[in-house]
């Protein structure tokens, strides 16, 4: 999945000099908790809702200007993405940096901006929860052939694949999330366990070693 396929196109936008109260009701008018600061066509900064209440708390550290200007609060240089990006390397990126968002920028022209709700929503979306399905999570041994050995089970039953995650444990093993389009996912846990496979969701399943 790429970011094209999950951003907000044309976001709204506030210039430098566009003072704080606009800028939090903007935000309040339209429900949004970012917005881009825009230049003469050029990203310069971004503003967030948490900047505002911190430039508005009691804890700032000068008493609030009802006509301060965002260019005195805002974030900058801004980190941003590209819509041919993976989701995954802007979720990492966005995790790293503890930001909740990234404008979109695509030959030097802002055409969108992702947020931490957009890349929740893809992350959702990956894993294939939105559809009926069951869900197994299974150990693997992280050697060749494995992955194919358990698809080449759920052909033979006939089963699809909804979706499929992995992530590397200690010791050389593989954990394994699938969703798949049975309920019936006891009695398919155990022909898996059958072959030698450690399952541990669903839970009771008792495996042949």
């Amino acid at each position: 999945m790429l970011i094209r396929e999950i951003m907000h196109l044309n976001p709204l936008t506030i210039k430098p000099n566009t003072t704080l109260c606009d800028a939090y009701q903007l935000m309040q008018d339209k429900g949004i908790r970012h917005l881009p600061v825009m230049e003469n066509e050029k990203l310069v900064g971004i503003v967030t809702d948490r900047d505002l209440r911190l430039a508005t708390s009691r804890l700032a550290k000068r008493p609030f200007n009802p006509t301060a200007e965002v260019k005195e609060i805002m974030n900058h240089p801004v980190e941003t993405t590209n819509p041919s990006d993976p989701v995954e390397i802007a979720t990492q990126l966005m995790r790293e940096l503890k930001i909740g968002c990234l404008p979109v920028i695509e030959d030097l022209q802002l055409v969108g901006i992702v947020t931490s709700a957009d890349i929740l929503d893809a992350m959702l979306l990956l894993t294939g929860v939105h559809k009926p399905s069951g869900r197994l999570d299974i150990r693997l041994s992280d050697k060749s052939g494995e992955l194919a050995r358990l698809t080449a089970l759920l052909a033979e039953r006939k089963i699809n694949i909804h979706s499929i995650l992995t992530y590397q444990e200690k010791n050389d093993k593989i954990r394994l999330v699938l969703r798949v389009n049975t309920m019936e996912i006891r009695k398919l846990a155990e022909a898996i366990c059958d072959i030698g496979f450690e399952v541990l969701w669903p839970i009771h399943i008792s495996c042949v070693k």
